[in-house]
C-alpha cells in the first residue's frame, strides 16, 4: 500500500508542487538586510518573472513534444528563439541602437511579441494547412530555418558597430534577475489566457500524442487541434522570451523530468512541467545568490546543463 502510494503520480505532482512553494518561500525570506521592504519587493518581482517563465516555457515545451512525437525537440531548439535574435538585429539595424534602448518597455514588448507570434503562425498555417505538407516535414523546415535565422542573425552582428553589438548582445542573452515590472502584468496574463484555452482540448492532447492515423481515427479534427496548440505555442514562446530572453534548453529539462515524475497524461505532465520549472529556477538562483555568491548567470548553467541533458537523451535513444 505505501509503495503503491509512493509511486503514485498524483503524489509525486503534489511533492513537486511543494519544493516549488518551499524555494519560493526560501528564495523571499531568507538573508534579508534591515532594510527588508525593497529586499523582498525586488525578490518578489523577480519570483514572479521566474514563475510567468517557467509556465510559459515549460507548457509550449510539453505541447511541442506532443504534436511531434519527440522527446528532443523543443520550440527553442527548433529555432522560436532565432526569430527573437533576428527580431533584435533588424530593429538595431533598423532605427539604431539610441532608440532601441529608449523605447518603451512595453512598446518594446508588445512589437516583439506580435512579429514573433506572428511570424510562427503564420509560418506553420502556410506550411501545415496551406502546402498540407507532412508533419514531419514541417519540423524539418522549422529545424532549417532556425540555422538559417541563427546564421544570419550572427553576420549581421557582425556588421554592427562596437557599442550597437554590445547593447544587441545584452538584449539576446536571458536574465531572470532583471525583469521589468511594468512587463510583468501583461505576459502574465497572455500566459494565462493561452494556458487556460487548452481546456476545452484536453482530452484531445492525450490523444494526439498517439499519431495522426489515430487520432483522427478516434474522432480529432487533427488538423484543427494542431493549429490551435501551435497558436498557443506561438503565444507562451512569444511572450515567455519577450520577458526574459531566450533559453534554448531549459524546457528540454523540465518536460522530461515531468515525464519521468507523473507520465505523459497531459492533466498532470503540463503542472508537474510547470512546478519543476518553478524549482528550478528559483532553486537555482537561491543557490547562486545565497551560496555561490553570484559567481556565475543562471542561464548559462541552464544551458550548460540542458547541452548535456540532450547529448545524453540523443546517445540514449529516448528521442521519442
Amino acid at each position: 500500500m505505501i509503495r503503491t502510494l509512493v509511486r503514485s503520480p498524483a503524489v509525486h505532482l503534489g511533492a513537486l508542487t511543494a519544493l516549488a512553494v518551499i524555494a519560493i518561500v526560501l528564495y523571499l525570506f531568507t538573508d534579508l538586510p534591515n532594510r527588508w521592504e525593497y529586499a523582498v519587493d525586488l525578490r518578489t518581482r523577480t519570483i514572479i518573472g521566474m514563475v510567468i517563465a517557467a509556465a510559459a516555457v515549460g507548457v509550449s515545451t510539453v505541447l511541442f513534444q506532443t504534436i511531434t512525437a519527440n522527446r528532443i525537440l523543443t520550440p527553442g531548439i527548433m529555432g522560436f528563439d532565432a526569430v527573437f535574435m533576428a527580431i533584435q538585429v533588424l530593429v538595431a539595424f533598423a532605427i539604431g541602437p539610441a532608440l532601441l534602448v529608449s523605447a518603451p518597455p512595453l512598446a518594446s514588448w508588445t512589437v516583439e511579441l506580435v512579429l514573433m507570434a506572428g511570424s510562427i503562425v503564420l509560418l506553420y498555417w502556410w506550411l501545415f494547412l496551406r502546402r498540407r505538407l507532412d508533419l514531419h516535414v514541417i519540423v524539418l523546415a522549422g529545424l532549417v530555418l532556425g540555422v538559417l535565422f541563427r546564421s544570419v542573425t550572427s553576420f549581421l552582428q557582425r556588421l554592427l558597430d562596437p557599442d550597437t553589438f554590445a547593447i544587441v548582445q545584452n538584449l539576446l542573452f536571458a536574465s531572470f534577475t532583471s525583469i521589468d515590472r511594468e512587463l510583468l502584468l501583461p505576459t502574465g496574463v497572455l500566459v494565462v489566457v493561452a494556458i487556460a484555452s487548452l481546456w476545452p482540448i484536453r482530452r484531445s492532447l492525450d490523444v494526439l500524442s498517439l499519431g495522426e492515423t489515430t487520432a483522427i481515427s478516434l474522432g480529432v479534427e487533427h488538423r484543427r487541434t494542431i493549429m490551435h496548440v501551435v497558436l498557443a505555442i506561438a503565444v507562451l514562446v512569444a511572450a515567455s522570451t519577450a520577458l526574459v530572453g531566450p533559453v534554448t534548453f531549459f524546457g528540454l529539462i523540465v518536460a522530461n523530468l515531468a515525464y519521468g515524475a507523473v507520465g505523459h497524461r497531459h492533466l498532470r505532465s503540463i503542472p508537474a512541467a510547470v512546478a519543476i520549472g518553478v524549482v528550478a529556477l528559483v532553486g537555482g538562483q537561491l543557490i547562486l545568490d545565497r551560496l555561490l555568491g553570484f559567481s556565475t548567470e543562471l542561464p548559462v548553467v541552464i544551458e550548460f546543463v540542458g547541452g548535456l541533458f540532450f547529448i545524453i537523451l540523443v546517445l540514449t535513444g529516448r528521442a521519442r
